[in-house]
C-alpha cells in the first residue's frame, strides 16, 4: 500500500513539474495556441532585398519606426512591426507599462548603451509579450514568452537574455510569424 501510494505521490510531481515547464517556456503556445491573446496577424513578405527604414531620432517614443525579421541578412523578411522607441533609463523602465494595448504589427524596441545580460518583468502590465532578446549585430538570441502575473501576486518573474536590443510584441507574434533565435533583427536608422 504504502509503495502505490509513493508512486502516485511521485506521479503527481511528475506531472506538475512537466506543466510547469510547459506553461513557462511558452510551449503551450505551439500546444493551444495563442487564444485571446491573439490580436491579429501580421503580415510576412518574401522579399530578398532590405526594406528602407524611416530614420528616426533616437529617443523618440512614438510609433513609426520599422524593424523587420529574417532568417539572415539577405533572406527573406519574415515579418516587420511598427515600434516604439525607448532608449533612456526612464523609457526602459516604464517600457509598455502604461500601454493598453498593441496593434498585431506593433511593439517597442529597447536600446541599452552596450551589449550585455538584461532582466525584463511584467511590471504593470495590461498583457502578455514576447520579450526578444537582440545582439548588437542583430542576431536573436533569446525569446521569452511573458505571461501576465497572477492577480495579487507581487512577485516579478526576471525574463533574462544577452543583447543590446530588446524587442517586445503581443505574445505568440513569434510563433504566428516563424521568428526564432539566430533570425536576423534589421535595425531602423538612427538606432545606435
Amino acid at each position: 500500500m504504502e509503495r502505490r501510494a509513493g508512486i502516485v505521490i511521485l506521479g503527481t510531481v511528475a506531472l506538475l513539474v512537466g506543466g510547469a515547464v510547459v506553461l513557462q517556456s511558452g510551449l503551450w503556445v505551439d500546444l493551444v495556441g495563442t487564444g485571446d491573446y491573439e490580436r491579429g496577424t501580421v503580415t510576412v513578405t518574401e522579399r530578398t532585398t532590405p526594406t528602407a527604414a524611416t530614420p528616426t531620432p533616437t529617443g523618440t517614443a512614438t510609433p513609426g519606426t520599422t524593424v523587420a525579421v529574417r532568417q539572415s541578412d539577405a533572406g527573406p523578411t519574415l515579418a516587420t512591426v511598427e515600434v516604439r522607441i525607448a532608449d533612456t533609463t526612464t523609457k526602459r523602465y516604464v517600457g509598455l507599462s502604461e500601454t493598453d494595448e498593441l496593434g498585431p504589427d506593433e511593439g517597442m524596441l529597447f536600446v541599452h548603451d552596450e551589449a550585455d545580460t538584461h532582466a525584463y518583468v511584467m511590471r504593470n502590465m495590461s498583457f502578455p509579450l514576447d520579450i526578444i532578446f537582440v545582439d548588437a549585430d542583430g542576431t536573436i538570441t533569446t525569446i521569452h514568452h511573458a505571461s501576465l502575473p497572477p492577480p495579487g501576486d507581487e512577485t516579478l518573474r526576471r525574463y533574462e537574455g544577452r543583447g543590446k536590443y530588446v524587442l517586445e510584441v503581443n505574445r505568440g507574434w513569434t510563433n504566428r510569424t516563424g521568428v526564432e533565435v539566430g533570425d536576423r533583427v534589421e535595425l531602423p536608422a538612427g538606432v545606435a
